[in-house]
């Protein structure tokens, strides 16, 4: 539990980081929510990418997630800057797995 804290704050760190500094900023509170995105993306896949959860529970989880990000976004944003969020965050997601499908064991954590 305690790296999937570590690959969110360094998850958003970083990518906040990247947007604010190198890709054009958008304004610090919307970088730093796509770099929330972007954190909370990685640590949920990491998170999840256990045995103990069965794929049905993965897929509620990874919604429950998206579904906490698009609120927070409706809450602090307008509905057309919240939803590229859902994008960042089902790309990095996604790409996680595709990561781990490419290893022997199907895992990044191994």
């Amino acid at each position: 539990m305690q790296k999937t804290f570590l690959y969110l704050f360094a998850g958003t760190g970083i990518s906040f980081l990247l947007n604010y500094f190198l890709l054009g900023s958008q304004g610090w509170e919307l970088d730093l929510y796509y770099g929330f995105a972007f954190g909370l993306a990685w640590a949920t896949a990491y998170f999840l990418d256990d045995e103990k959860f069965s794929l049905p529970e993965k897929l509620i989880y990874s919604f429950l997630a998206m579904a906490v990000l698009i609120l927070l976004g409706l809450l602090l944003f307008t509905f057309e800057l919240a939803v590229p969020s859902i994008i960042k965050f089902s790309m990095v997601f996604v790409a996680y797995y595709v990561l781990a499908s490419f290893k022997r064991t199907k895992s990044l954590r191994r």
